[in-house]
């Protein structure tokens, strides 16, 4: 007989970082969760990775105590920031932009991006991915 799921918590942890501190600890502390297991298994898993890149985390919690994760791919701000050489987004974005991404820089995140995105094609994620970039304070270039 399968578990019974008692929840989900959405968590956005540094790949390889992943320690006992807030906001890991008393997100996984109240829920019952052995916060070192999970600490242990998402290093794991991300080792190979750029440390320090944003990864979100679905945890599924199940009803005796124990859980499973899935990592998601970093967000777009990210891959957009990274591309534009930013260290944030715009203060007031649609006024001044702050940078620039090229349309093939788009279509590289949009192809990174494709397996989180609720869309068909390449050519719809890089629309989302582009309304991200003016949302952002960035300009797409040809």
């Amino acid at each position: 007989m399968a578990k019974k799921v008692t929840g989900f918590l959405k968590l956005q942890v540094p790949a390889g970082a992943a320690n006992p501190s807030p906001p890991i600890g008393p997100a996984l502390g109240q829920r019952g969760l052995n916060i070192m297991e999970f600490c242990k298994a998402f290093n794991a898993q991300t080792q190979k990775m750029e440390k320090g890149i944003p990864i979100p985390v679905i945890i599924t919690t199940y009803q005796d105590r124990s859980f499973t994760f899935e990592m998601r791919t970093p967000p777009v701000s990210y891959f957009l920031k990274k591309a534009a050489k930013l260290e944030s987004g715009a203060k007031t974005p649609g006024r001044e932009p702050v940078g620039k991404v090229s349309k093939k820089q788009v279509r590289e995140i949009a192809e990174q991006k494709m397996k989180d995105l609720n869309c068909d094609t390449v050519e719809a994620a890089m629309k989302m991915i582009e309304g991200s970039a003016r949302s952002m304070g960035l300009t797409v270039t040809e």
